[in-house]
Formats: structure tokens, C-alpha cells, sequence
């Protein structure tokens, strides 16, 4: 094994899968079948992640290329299973069972970049209804300092770059199918009366002190 890939599979790592339960029984209009259904999904993720990261350590680097190799479709799934891992840890998360109206600080950011928190939240409804299987996304942007909505389809097709994700929306039917059929637009409704805007205030927070490594730097 060469001493670059010894490296490599130094810093591999795995993904232990973190706890939802607590939203199960808890929430207005999405069952706890449906979430129960929905995690499973997630474990899955999880699973596979861990599964090709493990395979990549035995790749053959020597035959990487464009057209196929081992190692690009690895690569390439694994971008798809990290995603839709991360991207539910941070919907599951930013549900809540103790639903509280979105903070002045946090509505006064929104209405820096929105005429006003409706015009906000039609939106991010629009861009729920415009995904065909994937995400809504409210991030914000490092280059503008501004916040947008954004769609995502499948988990690694449409990703913005330097985006810090704030409130992420399940949209694939999977997220509503069992509760809503097909009717997104009633799951949407839902997911809105138990968004944590807590949780979407501490992520802009935390992009807010987050250096923007774009701008040019002397030191």
C-alpha cells in the first residue's frame, strides 16, 4: 500500500447513527408511523455511508478515471449516502414538538433579503412544491451574506456551494406519503407548524461567526 493511501485510511471515518425517537408521538400532523418509517430510511443512509467508505479502502487507485472505475462510483455514492445523512440529521433536528413563533432577531434578518416573513416563508413553500425528489433549503450565502431557498434533488444533484444550510425540508414522498398520499402541499403546511425556527436561528448564528474565507486575507 502506498504511504498517500495508508494516509487516507488513516482518516477514515464511520457514522454512528443519532436518536430521533423523541419525535415519534410528539408532533402535529406527522404521524408517529410516518416518522417511525422515515428514520428507518435514515438508519439506512447511515449504514450505507459507512458501508462504501469501508469499500474504498481496498479501491484500486490505478484505474480511477472518468468514464468508470471502481473508484469513481464509490465516490460518487458515497456523496449520495453522506448527503442524505446529514441532510436528515438536520431536518429531524430542526423539527420540534414545542412549537414557538421565530424570534424578532431572526424575522428581522429574513426581512433583510425578503420583502417580509410571508414573502419568506411563499417562498420556501414554492420551492418545497418545485422539488422533485429531494430538499428545500434556507441557507445562507458566505459570498452575499444573503439568505435564499433553494432546491435540491436526489441529495448530491443541485448542491449549492458555500452555503450554510438553516432549515432544511424534506420533500421526498417518503417524508409525507403514508400520512398526506401525494398531497405535498397539505405535509409542507405541516412541516411549518413544527419547523424549530430555534434551531434555524442558532445555525445562522453560528454561519454569522463563521469567517468568510472568500475575502481576501495579509496575514
Amino acid at each position: 500500500m502506498s504511504d498517500v493511501k495508508e494516509k487516507i485510511l488513516m482518516k477514515s471515518e464511520t457514522f454512528e447513527i443519532k436518536d430521533y425517537s423523541y419525535l415519534f408521538d410528539k408532533l402535529e400532523g406527522i404521524s408517529e408511523k410516518q416518522l417511525q418509517q422515515h428514520n428507518e430510511l435514515y438508519e439506512k443512509y447511515v449504514a450505507k455511508f459507512n458501508e462504501v467508505n469501508n469499500k474504498l479502502k481496498n479501491v484500486d487507485f490505478s484505474t480511477a478515471n472518468h468514464n468508470y472505475s471502481d473508484y469513481r462510483s464509490l465516490k460518487v455514492e458515497l456523496a449520495h449516502n453522506l448527503n442524505g445523512a446529514i441532510l436528515h440529521e438536520m431536518y429531524f433536528s430542526n423539527l420540534t414538538a414545542d412549537y414557538e413563533e421565530p424570534c424578532q432577531a431572526l424575522i428581522d434578518f429574513i426581512e433583510k433579503d425578503f420583502a417580509d416573513w410571508n414573502a419568506y416563508i411563499e417562498d420556501l413553500k414554492a420551492a418545497g412544491m418545485s422539488s422533485r425528489a429531494g430538499w428545500a433549503v434556507t441557507g445562507y450565502n458566505y459570498r452575499t451574506g444573503k439568505i435564499s431557498n433553494f432546491i435540491i434533488d436526489q441529495h448530491n444533484m443541485h448542491v449549492p456551494a458555500y452555503i450554510k444550510p438553516l432549515l432544511i425540508m424534506d420533500t421526498w414522498e417518503h417524508a409525507f406519503m403514508t400520512d398526506y398520499g401525494t398531497d405535498k402541499k397539505a405535509y409542507i403546511k405541516a412541516f411549518l407548524a413544527n419547523a424549530n425556527w430555534k434551531a434555524m436561528h442558532k445555525r445562522l448564528n453560528c454561519a454569522l461567526e463563521t469567517e468568510n474565507l472568500l475575502e481576501s486575507s495579509t496575514d
